[in-house]
């Protein structure tokens, strides 16, 4: 394990005294330190119940004999940027999410890690550092919003974008508007819609790199934590095998991606994170080759 390099032997005194000092034992020093990238801040309900998903992550690798490590990558909430100067910096948030990870995991000498995703940008920016990295790892996707409630019809955010328009035009009051503003998104979760955030969950799965059905659950059912749990189990798995993502991250795994993508009708978002996902993999995809699904 590439951890020993930094923790193990007289000259790593320093190093361990570190580690000592926030908890950890000789014996968690022996176990694989297994970094939990976590997508979180208070800027909106796409990411704002990771860190307790993460605890369950936590749990799982800590079952399965492995240290974990939390650290915090960052967000940008693309429903709140668009339309505004913010959203200059929402694809930057990609790139800066892969290299969080990159930093912090090699940094710190870690052997792996399990990453949480969320809104749009920080599923393809996880994927980036897998493939970048390529030590085991795996991810999950957080979960979707449920839906809100309007004259007894299911809403989500689309419907309010649409709903200022139909104030706009002299179709909807705004006491209506105002109360879909209030009404629309009722619990955490990214956008519950097939924009960015829920077509990236479902290609990691495609992908082979997120455990089956993980992408599914809302974010509050407990199917969402029995997943953050399992993940981190897995994680050892992957160590034990010696499985790395470009193992699975193979063009045969794109071309499943791709056939996903157009067969579900998601976000064309997903265009471009796939063809940067592939070339931190170092596989050759192309514009044609979505054109050939």
């Amino acid at each position: 394990m590439r951890s020993k390099e930094f923790y193990s032997g007289v000259e790593r005194a320093p190093n361990r005294a570190f580690l000592k000092a926030v908890g950890l034992t000789d014996e968690d020093l022996e176990k694989p330190l297994l970094g939990v990238a976590v997508a979180w801040n208070e800027a909106g309900p796409c990411n704002i119940h990771t860190l307790s998903l993460a605890q369950e992550t936590k749990r799982g690798i800590a079952e399965a004999g492995g240290t974990p490590r939390l650290f915090v990558t960052p967000v940008v909430i693309d429903g709140i940027a668009m339309g505004t100067e913010g959203m200059r910096y929402s694809l930057i948030s990609r790139e800066l999410t892969a290299n969080t990870i990159e930093l912090t995991v090699n940094a710190h000498g870690y052997d792996g890690f399990a990453a949480l995703s969320g809104c749009d940008k920080t599923t393809p920016g996880m994927l980036m550092a897998m493939a970048r990295l390529n030590i085991p790892s795996i991810i999950m996707y957080s979960g979707t919003t449920l839906p809100g409630n309007f004259k007894g019809k299911r809403v989500a955010i689309g419907d309010v974008y649409e709903a200022v328009g139909a104030y706009t035009a002299g179709s909807l009051s705004l006491d209506d508007l105002v109360y879909l503003e209030n009404h629309a998104i009722p619990t955490a979760g990214a956008c519950g819609g097939l924009y960015t955030a829920n077509t990236m969950a479902l290609i990691t799965e495609a992908l082979g790199v997120a455990l089956p059905g993980s992408a599914s659950p809302p974010a509050v059912d407990a199917e969402r934590r029995k997943f953050a749990y399992l993940t981190g189990k897995t994680l050892l798995k992957l160590i034990e095998n010696g499985i790395k993502p470009r193992d699975v991250l193979t063009f045969e795994a794109f071309e499943n991606a791709i056939t996903a993508l157009m067969a579900s009708g998601g976000s064309t978002n997903a265009v471009l994170h796939l063809l940067a996902v592939a070339h931190e993999a170092g596989v050759k995809l192309t514009l044609d080759d979505f054109g050939l699904r």
